[in-house]
């Protein structure tokens, strides 16, 4: 399957300038795949190493100073010979700083070498950081990945000249069934792969289950017992915590009593580390909005809606027939869309209860509102509400209806929310 990140891969590999590459992101996004991938249809040979419980890497690095004396101990671990501009050395499961720090050294001089370190807990990036490296994120397949999957690419490219265009869209309704089926499998490859190959939702589920219990064995590396413990818990809640009307995220469906206090570091531990994303209240529309956001007031979602779709425990007929189910798994996909796309996720909420549902920022520092109109809901107050106090330059609305323009506001079908990463 082709990822977007493969076109970062290449620049990477012909850059003078080029270190120590360290691609960060959650269990079974794909990302030891698309490296492999990319070094077998771009190297001579590839190396890799698990560095998971791997004593033998660290006690053998840990004595390297020097390039050289990096490779040469590489090729005797692996028993592999590694050579300038040719091998691509790949270093999965990287947890320990120890390993980081030595190919830290590869990174302070220029030189021919290629190596890339694969990492699932973001947290890492904390104990990794240095100037030596470069880091890329890995998240799981948007919906212009899935498309390309399946051989769609005619479909994205009208997607796109609608959106910058605010055209009509001639596949409307090809374009939102493809996207319906997306929200049962969501990103996670492997569940593209066997959806395509067969669309047995048990068969999905299993995989599914097999993603969940990668998670679990992930939060259970926290030191605090009690804090993997909590971590599950939360977890656990999310479908719920979505399915009611009000989305703030409450302790209380944790369980009873359910206390900020308590639950705090499991929070930051899955949020931090992109298992679930939060979107925080703004307390006042201004710019940088991130200045103003309620650190206590925030929503969470599920970083893959396929998953969601899984433990809200539906078929398709409810899918199909139940508009608020519908609903919940379309926001939570947006959510994971604009997170994809490089935004911070905040939503506003006014005195008077106008609700929208996420405000961006754009990199030139745009601030633009986004409503996510239920197909039932012809009208709404909130948008207007808002557009009146604060005089955006753009506001949008999600909709499963096709582009369009009404009185200053863009409508966007939900299947191109992956366009709006183009937004300046």
């Amino acid at each position: 399957m082709e990822r977007k990140i493969v076109k970062f891969l290449e620049h990477w590999q012909i850059d003078e300038n080029r270190k120590p590459l360290v691609i960060y992101g959650g269990k079974q996004v794909g990302k030891t795949y698309t490296v492999l991938k990319f070094g077998e249809e771009n190297f001579s040979n590839v190396v890799y190493v698990d560095a998971n419980d791997n004593k033998e890497l660290i006690e053998t690095l840990k004595k390297q100073n020097t390039i050289d004396g990096i490779i040469n101990s590489l090729s005797d671990i692996t028993k592999e010979t590694i050579e300038k501009n040719i091998t691509l050395v790949v270093i999965d499961n990287v947890n320990d700083v120890e390993i980081v720090d030595t190919i830290k050294t590869i990174g302070k001089f220029k030189n021919e070498y290629h190596v890339i370190l694969i990492t699932s807990l973001r947290e890492n990036l904390s104990k990794f950081k240095g100037i030596e490296l470069q880091f890329k994120s890995m998240l799981p397949m948007d919906f212009e990945e899935y498309l390309t999957a399946l051989g769609k690419e005619e479909l994205i490219e009208f997607i796109k000249s609608s959106f910058k265009n605010n055209s009509k869209m001639p596949f409307h309704k090809v374009a939102m069934e493809y996207y319906n089926s997306y929200m049962k499998t969501g990103g996670m490859p492997e569940a593209v792969d066997l959806s395509i190959r067969d669309e047995n939702q048990l068969l999905l589920n299993s995989v599914f289950d097999k993603i969940i219990d990668s998670y679990k064995k992930e939060i259970s590396l926290q030191e605090n017992l009690i804090d993997i413990y909590r971590s599950n818990e939360v977890y656990n809640s999310i479908s719920q915590q979505l399915t009611k009307s009000n989305k703030k995220f409450q302790y209380g469906l944790i369980k009873d009593g359910g206390r900020s206090k308590e639950y705090e570091n499991a929070l930051n531990f899955l949020h931090n580390n992109g298992f679930i994303y939060k979107c925080y209240k703004l307390t006042e529309v201004v710019s940088p909005i991130s200045n103003y956001k309620d650190k206590d007031c925030f929503k969470v979602y599920l970083n893959d809606t396929g998953l969601l779709y899984k433990n809200l425990k539906i078929n398709h007929n409810i899918f199909e027939t139940d508009e608020n189910i519908r609903q919940v798994l379309y926001e939570n996909s947006v959510a994971v869309s604009l997170f994809s796309s490089g935004y911070n996720l905040f939503y506003y909420q006014s005195d008077g209860k106008a609700f929208i549902d996420f405000v961006i920022q754009t990199r030139t520092g745009r601030i633009i509102p986004i409503e996510l109109v239920p197909y039932s809901k012809t009208k709404s107050k909130a948008l207007s509400v808002y557009i009146n106090k604060y005089k955006p330059s753009e506001a949008i609305r999600i909709t499963q209806d096709n582009f369009c323009i009404k009185k200053g506001v863009r409508y966007i079908p939900i299947y191109a929310t992956f366009c709006l990463t183009d937004l300046v």
